[in-house]
């Protein structure tokens, strides 16, 4: 039986990938924020664990709560969009902070404390990024502030697949498509089920060809 982990289960794209996980046998461990998300995660078959990713204290601990786990799969999920912007206008502090602290500090903090659960399983880990985030394919300045914090998840991503890599680790960041969740809207083009159900394929056929990639949730490779 394979061990997934989901970093930011409760609702939205982290909520089916464990619901499509457990649904096909595996174990999935899913972090919460709240503890009453936690019983959504049980009625699935699910283990929650309590997980805050901008309380220092709590992220810092965290590794302590997997110690001895040996990961198939480690996605981080969790994720802010900030202000709404459609122009080039400067992000409060606040805004700032929250954003960059959700998208950037919190994967980059976490990734290491993944390493040795995930250097056990030969595992694969992925983030939940966002075509947003390519330099190259940038065509918009709306979510200025977002799609500043997603390239640099790519960056963070690529550069610990990088070290990761030596280990056995295959690394991805990716593109979940524009999907209909609170984040993406009603009007969005595809649902979280066939999202996840994309990302799933390709991670589970993912190879050293990927490692280090940034794919859309088809498989399809974007440019970074």
């Amino acid at each position: 039986m394979s061990t997934v982990l989901i970093i930011g289960a409760s609702r939205g794209i982290g909520f089916e990938f464990t619901r499509q996980y457990a649904a096909d046998g595996a174990r999935v461990i899913g972090t919460v924020r709240r503890a009453e998300d936690a019983a959504r995660l049980r009625e699935l078959g699910a283990r929650p664990l309590l997980l805050d990713v901008v309380d220092e204290a709590t992220v810092a601990e965290f590794g302590e709560q997997l110690h001895g786990e040996k990961l198939d799969v480690a996605i981080y999920n969790a994720g802010v969009y900030g202000p709404r912007t459609s122009a080039i206008a400067a992000p409060g502090g606040l805004d700032f902070d929250a954003v960059m602290h959700i998208n950037v500090r919190a994967p980059m903090q976490l990734i290491p404390q993944l390493v040795p659960g995930l250097a056990a399983a030969a595992g694969k880990l992925a983030i939940i990024s966002s075509r947003m985030g390519s330099i190259s394919l940038m065509s918009s300045t709306s979510g200025w502030l977002y799609r500043t914090s997603k390239a640099a998840a790519n960056a963070a991503l690529r550069a610990a697949a990088i070290e990761l890599g030596t280990q056995g680790i295959i690394c991805v960041a990716f593109h979940p498509g524009w999907v209909r969740t609170d984040m993406g809207g009603a009007s969005a083009d595809i649902d979280a089920s066939t999202s996840v159900a994309g990302m799933r394929r390709v991670l589970a056929a993912a190879n050293a060809s990927q490692h280090g990639k940034f794919l859309n949730f088809n498989g399809e490779q974007l440019a970074w």
